[in-house]
């Protein structure tokens, strides 16, 4: 959760959705939408317009998780599934 606003009468709290997309799961070059907003995310955007990058996970094998939030609606998407892909 996220604080927006703290006054002495109240806490207005944000709730922030996170979820989850494996990527062995989806087909195509990477490209899916977002689940809350449908908003598209590309591997391909390097600008960070569409998503911005917030946490990689790896471990001594690589890349393990990738937590990214989508711009749009700010939602938290956690994309697994590398270790697979990179056997690939």
């Amino acid at each position: 959760m996220e604080i927006v606003r703290a006054t002495k009468e109240r806490t207005i709290m944000k709730q922030i959705l996170t979820y989850k997309i494996d990527l062995t799961k989806i087909g195509g070059a990477g490209d899916f939408s977002c689940p809350r907003c449908e908003n598209k995310i590309s591997p391909d955007d390097e600008t960070e317009e569409t998503y911005s990058i917030l946490e990689p996970k790896a471990d001594s094998r690589g890349l393990k998780e990738l937590v990214i939030r989508c711009n749009s609606c700010l939602s938290y998407i956690r994309l697994t599934g590398f270790s697979l892909l990179q056997k690939m």
